[in-house]
């Protein structure tokens, strides 16, 4: 052993003689080599984080997200956060040793502007700019999908010198039903043409004709312009639907107008829903109430009301479950929650706004008719109209339940979500 031990020595040693003793002549070159790498890695590193820094969107941009699954998570975990706390010791000894303060100021500040900018600047101009030419531009090409189709089939249905006679009648009854328009108010529709179109030739003609008669079916008039103090709305659909982002919206909607909003959340069953609502409310600048995971929806009401009634809010827009497929139990949930507010504010809720999503055709008049048979629907949130080819969904939800329709959502901004106009309706699907 003891003359293996020295062997094994003497080969180590004479490796070290025969290979790596010889470089260590060129030690200086490596070193040299190794710290210019270094440099040039830790200035490359150093400039991505100031682009990241520089290109990162403002948090006014988070108000235009929309998806109803948008989550707290998702909202917190930015890599901008982690990249600015890692740049922190750069930027101090570059820009930050000439003006100390703004980088305390940065940091500290990303949460709180999300919630102050919507609620008092963002929205408002948005809004007023799209509530004219913009906004029908927008509704426009929102609508492209259903009224390229719908014109298409009309145009076809309309030659030169034929007149509107039975068969032209019967392609045009064919759009609408593709349209989704729904078979009972086709039939209206088609009822009501025959009767003073067959003398018509002109394609402009009977494009303003039908336009007359269509609005004339979904036309309910303005609202009540004047409402309770505090206004209370019960917000129901399905999951998925974009019950959460329309609330929101209608949050952002009201604030922009100086209104106090209060926000219920009564969704206790749905994974996340509270918190989504959260987000919400802080982008809109709202106050929200909220209970514990699984707890009685009705007392989250109670709770909210009592809460805007002491704060003198304005508007009071209450969240809730949709879960489909316990429609029995969902139901009874909904009329105790009913019961709850009416027992503290007369006639309330002043308003049951069902959002239904325009994606899903006729199956929106299916659960339309389902919530206002036990609730009495007072109004519809239309959502998604620029995502289908469908959009005459409008004229049969609204003319077969007799419900006006309240607000259309054509996209994912804040001012994507638009008080109804039958006119502009009509003007922009024609």
């Amino acid at each position: 052993m003891i003359e293996f031990g020295l062997n094994l020595l003497e080969t180590t040693a004479s490796f070290f003689d025969r290979v790596l003793a010889p470089m260590t002549d060129f030690l200086p070159e490596i070193l040299g080599i190794l710290v210019i790498f270094l440099l040039i890695r830790i200035i490359r590193r150093l400039r991505y984080r100031r682009r990241m820094k520089k290109s990162a969107a403002p948090p006014q941009g988070a108000l235009e997200k929309t998806q109803a699954g948008e989550t707290a998570d998702e909202a917190v975990e930015t890599p901008e956060a982690v990249q600015e706390a890692e740049a922190k010791e750069a930027e101090i000894e570059t820009e930050e040793a000439v003006e100390p303060p703004p980088t305390p100021t940065d940091t500290s500040t990303p949460a709180a502007e999300p919630i102050e900018a919507p609620a008092e600047t963002a929205p408002a101009p948005e809004i007023e700019e799209e509530e004219g030419v913009g906004f029908f531009k927008r509704l426009r090409n929102g609508l492209s999908k259903t009224r390229n189709a719908f014109s298409r089939q009309i145009e076809s249905a309309i030659t030169s010198g034929r007149g509107i006679d039975d068969e032209a009648l019967e392609q045009i009854e064919e759009a609408l039903i593709t349209a989704d328009v729904g078979v009972d108010t086709t039939t209206e529709l088609i009822t009501r043409l025959a009767r003073s179109a067959r003398s018509i030739e002109d394609m402009e003609a009977f494009r303003d004709l039908l336009k007359t008669e269509m609005r004339s079916l979904i036309d309910y008039g303005e609202p009540p312009a004047s409402f309770s103090r505090p206004y209370v709305i019960m917000v129901v659909g399905v999951n998925g639907v974009g019950k959460t982002t329309t609330i929101g919206k209608l949050a952002a909607k009201y604030r922009s107008e100086g209104k106090k909003v209060v926000l219920g959340a009564a969704d206790t069953f749905r994974a996340a829903a509270v918190e989504q609502l959260e987000i919400w409310a802080e982008r809109a600048g709202s106050d929200i109430v909220k209970h514990r995971d699984k707890a009685d929806p009705a007392a989250v009401a109670y709770d909210t009301v009592q809460a805007a009634l002491a704060r003198e809010a304005d508007i009071v827009i209450i969240d809730t479950a949709g879960r489909l497929h316990t429609k029995v139990n969902l139901m009874e949930q909904l009329k105790k929650i009913t019961r709850t507010i009416g027992r503290q504010i007369l006639d309330a809720p002043h308003e049951v706004l069902l959002v239904v999503d325009a994606t899903t055709g006729q199956n929106a008049v299916s659960q339309a008719q389902m919530f206002h048979q036990d609730l009495g629907v007072t109004g519809i949130a239309l959502t998604k109209l620029d995502g289908t080819a469908k959009g005459g969904i409008v004229l049969g939800i609204s003319h077969t339940l007799n419900i006006p329709i309240r607000y259309i959502g054509i996209g994912e901004k804040i001012s994507d979500l638009q008080p109804f106009d039958p006119q502009l309706f009509i003007d922009a699907l024609l």
